[in-house]
């Protein structure tokens, strides 16, 4: 049967209304091609679906069966529309989002803080992780994008944009003061107990491909999971940590902890959006990544 859906539609409102005139005002028709419409549907179906009572029409025991399954597939269709309408108003919705400890932190969180102070409605989710495990999701399409720490190696698939520079360092306490103001060789630091990131994140392998090309490799005394401790470990003289500047910065300023100088500079960085060229993005994702395309954090 090859029945035209607005037949359907006519016959949900006139048998919701109990009444042809009710279901023209409704569909903005005129009665005649309401009534003409449910003609056609009981020629098609082979059955009378209505009588005619002194108030307007009633279903029969045939047009009652129809109209418990029409109810159902077009009430749910109304719904999927209300959902949708509320999704592109910004109303509902969720944005799925990768990032790290460092990415969050130091470039995210602002941006967070303003997109849900003005779409309260919409549900953001971090799932948190070094760059490869971010990059990782989004090819496999479970997060809207990414915010990783480059470099980033090139790819067909990703979309990259550097959004804010990061600078690394080395950061010592009171125990190696007469590092302070020495101009080091990084050739120098393989002498050192050094504190880094594991070798899974983008920090690690980034800083030891640079002082490979320097013909220095490192092997740290400790390899933690997180920047903060790194710091932490530093401030208590454990040895001298790799991170970068911004996890150090306040005992930089306090003096607790100092950088260590070198005669070539390791190159400066960023944090990148990332996404996937293949996935369209959500209203919702697409609206906050306009928000930090459009703004520039200054960190206070």
């Amino acid at each position: 049967m090859n029945l035209n859906l607005e037949y359907y539609r006519i016959f949900y409102y006139v048998a919701k209304f109990g009444s042809i005139t009710g279901a023209a005002n409704e569909l903005c028709i005129s009665q005649p091609a309401v009534s003409q419409a449910v003609r056609l549907l009981e020629k098609n179906i082979g059955a009378a679906l209505f009588v005619r009572n002194p108030k307007g029409v009633r279903l029969t025991k045939e047009g009652d069966v129809l109209y418990s399954y029409v109810k159902a597939g077009y009430e749910q269709i109304l719904e999927g529309e209300h959902r949708l309408k509320k999704m592109l108003n910004l109303e509902c919705g969720e944005i799925q989002i990768g990032a790290s400890d460092m990415t969050l932190q130091f470039y995210l969180l602002p941006f967070l803080e303003k997109f849900h102070m003005q779409y309260p409605d919409i549900k953001v989710r971090v799932t948190n992780g070094p760059t490869p495990e971010t990059i990782r999701y989004l090819k496999e399409g479970t997060i809207d994008f990414g915010i990783v720490s480059g470099p980033l190696e090139k790819s067909e698939e990703l979309e990259m944009k550097p959004v804010r520079e990061i600078e690394d360092v080395f950061v010592a306490g009171s125990r190696f003061e007469s590092l302070k103001g020495q101009e080091l060789s990084f050739s120098d630091i393989t002498s050192l107990p050094l504190i880094s990131l594991e070798k899974n994140t983008s920090t690690r392998k980034f800083i030891d491909l640079f002082l490979k090309k320097n013909e220095v490799k490192i092997v740290p005394e400790f390899e933690l999971a997180t920047s903060d401790m790194i710091v932490q470990f530093a401030l208590r003289n454990l040895g001298i940590g790799l991170v970068v500047k911004d996890f150090a910065k306040p005992y930089l300023e306090s003096g607790e902890l100092f950088t260590l100088s070198f005669k070539e500079q390791i190159p400066k960085r960023n944090f990148c959006i990332v996404t996937n060229k293949k996935d369209g993005l959500s209203n919702a994702a697409g609206k906050l990544l306009a928000m930090m395309e459009q703004s520039t954090y200054t960190e206070g």
